[in-house]
């Protein structure tokens, strides 16, 4: 028996658990066909919605256009 402790192939590869993830499913989209790909491909899609707290009340949502600006 080997003393080598047993690691998943995605972290020999140097990614996270998320960019194994990430990968496989757009591999996965990339491989159907139509219309499944263009469904599947829609999916793909999300966007991220931020709120400013004042004085404990939530503010109104508005669109982050990226993610750098969703800590803002």
């Amino acid at each position: 028996m080997s003393s080598t402790p047993v690691t998943t192939f995605w972290r020999v590869a140097g990614m996270s658990y998320l960019q194994y993830i990430n990968k496989t499913a757009g591999t996965m989209r990339s491989v159907l066909k139509e219309p499944a790909k263009t469904r599947a491909m829609a999916q793909e899609a999300y966007g991220y919605n931020a709120a400013v707290w004042e004085a404990g009340k939530q503010g109104p949502k508005l669109p982050v256009a990226n993610i750098q600006q969703a800590g803002k």
